[in-house]
């Protein structure tokens, strides 16, 4: 199945993304090798040769890894959609949490994210960046099916297969030299030969190259089956998966028999015979799925085609789905149509269909339901509760409750990051300015890395009339954003601004002296 639509950092960094980010589809998820497989609280990964750590350190191998998210977060199609990113890293984390080694040798800090995508894929960047596409979660029936898929990519990283694959690149930049100087020295003898010894050489690189990816599928098939039995997920979903992989996008198209050992990956059926033998000797495994799950695929859905066409088959499609008799599926299926109804301005329906799924999920009589915070759409609900309170055109009484709703929620769930962003918003735009700083200078000192923090805190600046802060504030979002010649930039506003203290200009001074020192050691390091 083709991509519908295809993110231009991503089409930029094909290369990179095809030759060294171990770009995967889904159907590559948890494929199994022969020997048997040792238990998931006993994962010993092997320490990789020095080839490995010559070409790529883990210091170089992160920075890349940053290089090429500052790309794709400045691409239209990457999903900077918060309740999205904060359940990806919630399951994406707790998968290596829960298998010890997973981080590695190197002891990676995982980042996991979305890009819009129709294409059932998934990819490992340096560094530890793991991005799924739009269609992937959306194709998923399980959490269980998604694990897999996850789990796999991680396995990528917690091998350091990029590092890897760079060595043996090194190594086979030989061949192709070798191979042009024959076929010069078979030219100049006037001999047809040297096209073919020329393109012999090439081969041979091709079929190695092949060869360690192979390797690597499989050694992350590996990885990533004990990552995901070490977390509690059915292993026996992902089977149901690769048949309608199969079936649906055919992505695999059949080899002639004696040519699947070219191919960079098995053929799906192969991997799909290879998953039931390593699940028959695998205790049978029941997991529910977290309510959060439906309710991120039904946004995402939302977020995958918002042209008018889009908007009326995805309508269609949570029409289809109310009709499923799971109630998890139902209240998916709500959410969507409430997040719908609110991309379209609907006010009243959002209200009314987001009222409908909490309905839907409250515990019945005579049915027993356990009750748990963690992943149980408590977080999304109140989520998009607070966003249809502070739509375009409420009214201040309704903007005033969802202010006291952000902040009720953000007290109940603190380490949500999207409730705590959403609690800022509310006060700066019911004018408690001075709150909203209070509570985001706080929240910077604990979150250094997020950049959205600085822009808030620009924005209640910029509502007081604070000029040199505004700006000193903006520098800080740009220089997490990676875009130090813009902080510099916003540095020399700040410094030029009326309101600009002495302590101000001190502290401007100080960052900028900073940032230029930055700006050459990076440089350096590039030229290396």
């Amino acid at each position: 199945m083709k991509s519908v639509v295809r993110p231009a950092s991503v089409r930029r960094w094909r290369p990179v993304l095809t030759a060294v980010a171990l770009c995967t589809t889904a159907a590559f998820a948890v494929a199994a090798q022969s020997d048997p497989l040792k238990r998931a609280d006993h994962i010993h990964l092997p320490t990789l040769g020095d080839t490995a750590r010559v070409d790529l350190s883990p210091v170089v191998e992160r920075k890349l890894g940053e290089e090429i998210m500052r790309d794709i977060r400045r691409d239209r199609d990457y999903l900077d959609d918060e309740p999205i990113s904060e359940y990806l890293n919630n399951f994406g984390n707790g998968l290596v949490a829960a298998a010890p080694g997973a981080r590695g040798e190197t002891n990676a800090d995982f980042h996991f994210f979305a890009v819009r995508d129709a294409a059932l894929n998934a990819f490992a960047l340096p560094g530890g960046f793991i991005g799924a596409h739009s269609g992937l979660v959306i194709a998923a029936q399980t959490e269980s099916e998604l694990a897999g898929v996850v789990a796999h990519e991680i396995g990528h990283v917690t091998q350091r297969h990029i590092a890897r694959m760079l060595g043996q690149q090194r190594q086979d930049i030989l061949l192709p030299l070798a191979s042009m100087i024959l076929a010069a020295l078979a030219a100049k003898a006037g001999s047809d030969a040297a096209m073919g010894v020329l393109m012999g050489g090439q081969g041979l690189v091709v079929q190695r190259q092949l060869n360690f990816s192979r390797d690597a599928e499989r050694e992350a098939d590996r990885v990533g089956f004990q990552i995901m039995e070490a977390g509690g997920y059915d292993t026996t979903g992902i089977v149901a998966f690769f048949r309608r992989l199969q079936n649906a996008s055919k992505l695999y198209g059949e080899l002639p028999t004696g040519l699947s050992n070219l191919s960079s990956h098995p053929l799906t059926q192969e991997r799909i015979s290879d998953m039931q033998a390593r699940i028959r000797e695998m205790p049978k495994k029941q997991r529910v799925d977290s309510l959060d799950f439906h309710l991120v695929r039904a946004r995402i859905r939302v977020l995958q085609e918002p042209s008018e066409q889009g908007q009326r088959n995805t309508r269609s499609a949570f029409n289809t789905q109310l009709r499923e008799t799971h109630r998890h599926q139902q209240a998916g299926a709500q959410y969507g149509l409430a997040y719908l109804a609110l991309k379209q301005g609907n006010l009243a329906d959002a209200q009314s269909w987001l009222d409908k799924s909490r309905e839907t999920m409250k515990p019945r009589e005579g049915v027993l339901s356990v009750a748990s915070n963690v992943g149980d759409g408590a977080t999304m609900y109140a989520g998009l509760a607070i966003e249809i309170k502070m739509a375009p055109g409420q009214p201040a009484s309704v903007l005033a409750e969802a202010v006291k709703e952000a902040e009720t929620m953000h007290a109940r769930f603190p380490l949500s990051r999207s409730l705590a962003h959403q609690y800022a918003d509310a006060m700066i735009a019911t004018g408690k300015l001075d709150e909203a700083t209070r509570f985001l200078r706080d929240q910077s000192q604990q979150y250094r890395e997020e950049y959205k923090l600085q822009d808030l805190l620009a924005k209640a600046y910029a509502k007081q009339g604070k000029i040199a802060l505004q700006h000193m504030a903006l520098a800080e979002s740009y220089v997490l954003a990676g875009a130090t010649p813009a902080a510099m930039a916003q540095l020399e506003l700040a410094r030029k601004a009326r309101d600009a203290s002495f302590y101000d200009q001190a502290v401007i001074d100080a960052r900028a002296r900073e940032l230029e020192a930055q700006q050459k050691k990076d440089k350096e390091e590039k030229d290396d």
